[in-house]
């Protein structure tokens, strides 16, 4: 038993059924519904817009970049992965996909204007959309529920670490 774990005894049938009830929500969130906030993005370009723009250090031309590593990292997406997200923003002009040297020291990603305006109006919408939610839910509810989600964030993580292991 870790640390993280609690020494409750809970039924195999009350296990199911906040299991299913999890997994319910866990896909409600996913599907269509969040979605139709996103009118210009998808969620995975909104994050890794978010992170060029708060992530970044100053190039040699002075643009703000973000290697691709990096962005895979905090993503918590294989290279590959992010690969595929930075060219989507890329071939829709939201991003320039660039490499120091010959490519062997990295290659990063730079915000374009059209980039940022994008991500501004994406933020402008999710003001709203959350600013609304937390006079409805109460800020301090909804900043337990933000430090509840990581916590439980890090038990699953924990757990299916010890799983591979």
């Amino acid at each position: 038993m870790t640390g993280t774990q609690k020494n409750i005894e809970i039924d195999k049938n009350e296990i199911g059924k906040l299991s299913a009830e999890m997994t319910y929500r866990h896909y409600l969130m996913n599907k269509g519904k969040f979605n139709q906030i996103f009118k210009k993005l998808t969620i995975p370009e909104y994050i890794a817009l978010h992170i060029v723009a708060s992530q970044s250090t100053a190039s040699d031309h002075g643009s703000p970049k973000v290697y691709l590593r990096k962005l895979a990292e905090k993503m918590e997406l294989e290279i590959y992965q992010a690969s595929k997200v930075a060219g989507d923003l890329k071939d829709r002009g939201l991003v320039l996909w660039s490499h120091d040297g010959n490519g062997n020291e990295g290659t990063y990603v730079i915000l374009t204007e059209t980039g940022e305006r994008w991500l501004q109006e994406q933020e402008e919408i999710l003001k709203e959309y959350y600013g609304t939610i937390i006079k409805t839910f109460g800020k301090e509810n909804f900043i337990e529920l933000l430090q509840q989600m990581k916590k439980f964030d890090d038990v699953m993580n924990s757990v299916l670490e010890e799983k591979e292991q």
